[in-house]
C-alpha cells in the first residue's frame, strides 16, 4: 500500500479513538449528572457519539460476560483499535507516533 493510503487509515483509526473517549467520557458526566441532557447542544453530541460509536460496540457487549454493570466494551474496542493501527502502520514497515 501506499503511505498515502497507510496514512489515511491511520488517520481514520485515530479519529475513531477520540470518538470513542469522548463517548466514555460523556457517558460518565451524564451519569454523575454534570451534563444536563436536557440541553439540546448535549443532547446533540451524545447523539451523534452514540450513532458512530454505538454499532461497533454491541457487538463487542453481546460476546463479554456480565461484569456487574461495569460496561468494558469501550476498552476492548480501544485495545482493538490500537491492534489495528498497529497492524496497519507496522505491516507497512512505517512507524507512526
Amino acid at each position: 500500500m501506499s503511505f498515502a493510503v497507510i496514512k489515511l487509515l491511520v488517520t481514520i483509526i485515530d479519529l475513531y479513538w477520540y470518538l470513542v473517549i469522548g463517548m466514555a467520557i460523556m457517558s460518565w458526566l451524564i451519569a454523575f449528572d454534570v451534563i444536563n441532557m436536557r440541553s439540546s447542544a448535549a443532547y446533540s453530541l451524545w447523539r451523534t457519539l452514540n450513532n458512530l460509536v454505538e454499532p461497533v460496540l454491541n457487538p463487542i457487549r453481546s460476546v463479554l460476560p456480565d461484569f456487574g454493570g461495569v460496561d468494558i466494551s469501550p476498552v476492548i474496542l480501544l485495545l482493538l483499535l490500537q491492534f489495528l493501527r498497529d497492524l496497519i502502520a507496522g505491516g507497512a514497515g512505517f512507524a507512526f507516533g
